[in-house]
């Protein structure tokens, strides 16, 4: 994942933004997001040390299946809300305050976009809406693509939008749910998995924009925007590769078309091809081209999952554990490899072609364009393997799970809501259909590669690493 304040190709840049990258502890978007992820956690643990929770704080809408059921738990529950509303204020609007943004107008979009994100929650506990498929993510996208372009959003509104940092905070958050020996035991495989995709996909679309006649600034800039983390890793390499800023902007309206589009395709053809929770998750993970975008698809298929009265194998939160072990641990490490590969290449071939002067590469370039939020990822993660020693399974499920994973997930889940929101409030249809046929086919053959690749890998190569997740 990139620093970035904003998704929408339009307002795309690959110049480093002042206060949101580099490798400081506090004053950047990455470390702000370990910050108060880990926070979260450990006031969490605290709390179910003592013997109390955050339960109270961490409010969801409970199942209904008429209206006034519905309003009567909006009603009942409005404190737990509005303390909740409070609590993620003081988190956001204090992280953004220390990156010198504006917390006020932040304040007021944060109100409508938390509103949004409730009755949205609120639908999704519908009885009836895994039926219509009205999944909180896809429903989220949906909305804010059909108000973003049916209606002129007001400038302030932006501020509230934070698309990555809502994204970066959520997976911070759902290190707590997955046990580090997980990580261990399955990252090699997500990591090995990851590389295969990573280098065959980036190849095949570099090669194919340059077979085009496109310039290999912009085929590396497309190349890696396909085989890592879309909008972030486009803007990162763009960036290290001194790319132009309307070529960033076209792949990441590319990025944006095809993670949109394989949102809603990813999750029905692991339906229709009988795929286990697991399964799906990692192929999400093998060919999604955008952390968010991907989440809002393996989450979807785990609540298809948890709905379908055992129709689809595997645990439902086995997808979107297989998901952030495959693009989280496995591709999403690429971007740092690519970034310090490239600024190389660029720095000592290509510019000196073009110039005549070498100039030395940046070594610090790797550790500046790493993820830092995979570190709380991972340091959340291990707290709670730490945690989770010091109960029997049947305590942990018992005991540990309810009081203090489970409230966890919820906030997590509020986090990706407001995400998958912001994505849709932030893409424009007339963008995305202005990025040429050149660009356009050369990061599709990259899409198709991605899919098969990843079908095959994750359903039959390393299925029984996978499965075992779920």
């Amino acid at each position: 994942m990139s620093d970035t304040n904003q998704t929408a190709p339009s307002g795309a840049t690959p110049a480093r933004r002042q206060g949101t990258h580099g490798g400081g502890l506090l004053l950047t978007e990455d470390w702000l997001a370990v910050w108060v992820g880990l926070l979260v956690i450990v006031i969490a643990w605290a709390l179910f040390a003592s013997g109390s929770s955050i339960k109270w704080v961490a409010v969801a809408p409970a199942k209904w299946s008429s209206i006034g059921q519905a309003a009567q738990d909006l009603a009942t529950h409005l404190p737990n809300y509005v303390a909740l509303f409070i609590v993620f204020s003081l988190l956001f609007g204090t992280s953004l305050a220390l990156l010198k943004q504006r917390v006020g107008a932040f304040l007021a979009a944060f109100l409508i976009l938390f509103i949004g994100s409730a009755l949205i929650f609120t639908l999704g506990a519908w009885v009836n809406a895994s039926k219509y498929n009205l999944e909180p993510p896809l429903v989220a996208l949906a909305l804010g693509l059909v108000i973003s372009n049916v209606f002129t959003l007001p400038d302030w509104f932006s501020a509230g939008l934070r698309v990555e940092f809502y994204i970066k905070v959520g997976i911070v958050l759902l290190g707590a749910t997955l046990p580090f020996t997980l990580l261990v035991w399955a990252g090699p495989v997500a990591v090995a998995q990851a590389t295969i995709v990573s280098l065959v996909t980036f190849f095949v679309i570099f090669f194919a924009a340059r077979a085009f006649g496109l310039d290999r600034r912009f085929a590396a800039v497309l190349g890696v925007g396909g085989a890592v983390c879309g909008v972030s890793a486009a803007i990162a390499i763009a960036g290290a590769v001194r790319a132009k800023r309307e070529q960033a902007s076209v792949a990441i309206t590319l990025v944006v078309l095809w993670a949109i589009v394989m949102i809603f395709v990813l999750p029905f053809a692991s339906r229709s091809l009988g795929l286990s929770t697991a399964v799906a998750g990692a192929w999400i993970g093998t060919s999604e081209f955008a952390d968010a975008a991907g989440i809002a698809a393996a989450q979807a298929y785990g609540d298809f999952a948890r709905h379908a009265g055992g129709a689809i194998a595997g645990a439902p939160e086995a997808s979107l554990q297989a998901f952030t072990l495959m693009k989280v641990v496995g591709r999403d490490i690429w971007i740092g490899i690519w970034a310090f590969v490239l600024a190389i290449v660029a720095t000592t071939r290509w510019e000196s072609e073009d110039s005549g002067v070498k100039a030395k590469p940046n070594g610090g370039e790797i550790w500046a364009r790493f993820p830092k939020f995979v570190i709380g990822f991972v340091v959340a993660s291990a707290l709670v393997t730490w945690i989770a020693s010091r109960y029997s399974l049947a305590d942990y499920r018992k005991i540990v799970t309810p009081e203090f994973v489970a409230p966890i997930t919820v906030l997590r889940t509020w986090a990706f809501t407001f995400c998958f929101l912001s994505i849709g409030l932030t893409t424009r249809v007339r963008s995305l259909s202005a990025t040429g046929l050149k660009p356009f086919l050369a990061f599709t053959a990259g899409v198709v590669i991605n899919i098969v690749i990843g079908y095959v890998l994750s359903a039959h190569v390393f299925a029984a690493y996978w499965n075992s997740l779920g």
